[in-house]
């Protein structure tokens, strides 16, 4: 056969066929299952939120029109509504009643993302995107606790601390090599693509 010239055959790393190098290999968890993607790991999240806003809105709504309904009532002759009034039935109870609602979010929210983290590795979202928690240390079981701490993390922190959510979902976008958010390091897990 005829072969060219040294120095004329294709750089080094290039295969000899249409001149493409092979797609890198996809990353891997420590127990060579591949790593979910940003996207997939974007969308399950959306999943779910909209199903948790979905049980928001069936709580918070018929309770804002109940509190709507109890507007103080002019008690004067004049039609006027003190400021004391409007506070002390309106306002006050108002306040508390959307903490009762964010500490009712809250444990609803953490059944929703412990509980089924915990029993399956999965939440809704992340079984429709096929995607499961699992711990980094392939010979652990995932935990109650480790589900735990990725809610404290990404639930609790990020409510409290500005720009703290945006941060922590971004952050496995340059984390190598377990494509890690803030959530997952805290609580040692990754997540992994799964067949079924």
């Amino acid at each position: 056969m005829n072969q060219p010239p040294p120095g004329y055959g294709p750089p080094p790393g290039y295969s000899a066929g249409p001149g493409l190098r092979p797609p890198p290999p996809p990353p891997l968890s420590p127990a060579g299952v591949p790593l979910a993607e940003f996207s997939q790991r974007l969308l399950a999240y959306m999943i779910d939120m909209a199903l948790l806003s979905v049980v928001q809105f069936v709580v918070i709504i018929p309770v804002v029109i109940v509190m709507l309904t109890r507007l103080p009532e002019a008690d004067e002759p004049d039609g006027v509504v003190t400021f004391a009034d409007f506070t002390g039935e309106y306002v006050v109870p108002m306040l508390l009643l959307g903490l009762g609602i964010f500490v009712f979010l809250m444990l609803v929210y953490y059944v929703y993302a412990v509980e089924l983290a915990y029993r399956t590795g999965q939440t809704l979202g992340k079984k429709a995107m096929k995607i499961r928690i699992v711990p980094i240390d392939p010979s652990r079981r995932l935990t109650r606790g480790m589900a735990a701490k990725r809610y404290a993390v990404e639930f609790l922190v990020g409510s409290v601390v500005p720009a703290f959510s945006w941060i922590d979902s971004l952050w496995l976008l340059w984390d190598k090599p377990y494509l890690q958010t803030l959530h997952d390091k805290a609580a040692q897990t990754v997540v992994v693509k799964v067949s079924a």
